[in-house]
């Protein structure tokens, strides 16, 4: 598996996050781009359009940011794309899409201060757009219904302080994994409110006691593993079945145990971790899927368990986050720090 080609689009700002809009034609594609611009310190979402010949990367649709933007998923509601941001403020907005042109056509939204006493650190937006759940380092935890034209909210937990959540990833419509400081991961369940069901603490290592978990992602076909990334380039899967007992793919615990066999991609912040869908599962095998993250260093790359890491980029400033399309995985989007989009089609 290589990189067949890499095509960088300048911004003229910094790109605080990239997603695929999920696609709604076989010949329209658009990226949405969270913008800072540090001149005027205006925010913004953005949909470009990705033009195919000559191959460019167009903005299409925007709208502005009461403030930076801390977290951004997209995904589809009523058949039509939906795109949710929080922000550094501690706002949470959700915008709607037109299904056919892609532009941005109404937003209803959650004041600061609602949901979260500190911004909120991570938003995971449930296939099919229905709810969302949103983390924050004040340990709280809510989930927010989506109506047509109108939010929904209510307090799943508040730890009040003892516990940070900087992570979040739906498992399925009743459960979901959060992350945090101590590379600790919680599994929760809404038919058993009160607290996680589940918890996990990343003690395998002494100098991880102070590692932080950016990033969860869970594959459906999987829901049991959860697979985490954070400090140190530290990239980790946790087993349900198997709990107190981490397998671990990268980083700086990667010799846990006298597993000197596992190579690290990267000494640095991991602020991404997703299944590499272009890589095709093997059910019948218990190993770890194929994963990629990136990273503070400037490194893409591609984790598989036993085997040697893949770099399909490696650039000289931070990649703090990417999207693999869902319907071309061959296609990457990541965001480089230096103001710039890159896409990566892999063959």
């Amino acid at each position: 598996m290589a990189a067949t080609a890499i095509q960088r689009f300048p911004q003229h700002k910094y790109v605080d996050a990239v997603r695929w809009l999920p696609l709604q034609s076989a010949f329209d594609r658009f990226a949405v781009l969270a913008l800072f611009d540090f001149d005027s310190d205006a925010s913004s979402i953005e949909i470009h359009s990705l033009n195919p010949n000559p191959r460019s990367l167009e903005p299409h649709s925007s709208w502005s940011s009461p403030s930076r933007v801390s977290s951004l998923k997209a995904s589809h509601f009523l058949q039509k794309p939906l795109i949710v941001a929080s922000t550094s403020s501690g706002s949470l907005h959700f915008l709607f899409s037109d299904s056919s042109v892609a532009t941005l056509e109404s937003e209803v939204s959650i004041p600061e201060g609602a949901l979260h006493s500190v911004p909120a650190s991570c938003v995971d937006l449930l296939d099919g757009g229905v709810e969302c759940v949103t983390v924050g380092e004040d340990g709280k935890v809510n989930l927010v219904g989506i109506g047509d034209s109108n939010l929904n909210y209510r307090r799943l937990f508040d730890s009040a302080g003892l516990v940070s959540y900087t992570a979040v990833s739906w498992a399925s419509p009743m459960e979901f994994a959060t992350g945090g400081y101590g590379f600790g991961l919680h599994w929760w369940d809404q038919r058993k409110p009160g607290g996680p069901v589940s918890q996990f603490k990343g003690n395998w290592d002494k100098k991880l006691t102070s590692g932080i978990v950016h990033s969860i992602d869970i594959h459906p076909s999987r829901k049991h593993t959860c697979l985490a990334g954070g400090s140190l380039g530290t990239v980790f899967a946790w087993d349900l079945r198997w709990q107190q007992q981490p397998i671990i793919l990268s980083g700086a615990g990667a010799g846990a145990g006298g597993n000197t066999a596992v190579q690290s991609i990267s000494e640095s912040e991991v602020w991404e971790v997703q299944y590499d869908r272009c890589i095709k599962p093997n059910t019948s095998s218990t190993r770890i899927l194929p994963s990629m993250i990136c990273s503070e260093d400037g490194i893409l790359g591609v984790i598989e368990q036993g085997e040697e890491p893949i770099e399909l980029l490696a650039e000289p400033c931070a990649i703090n986050s990417f999207d693999i399309d869902r319907h071309n995985p061959s296609d990457v989007i990541c965001s480089l720090e230096w103001e710039a989009v890159a896409i990566l089609t892999r063959q």
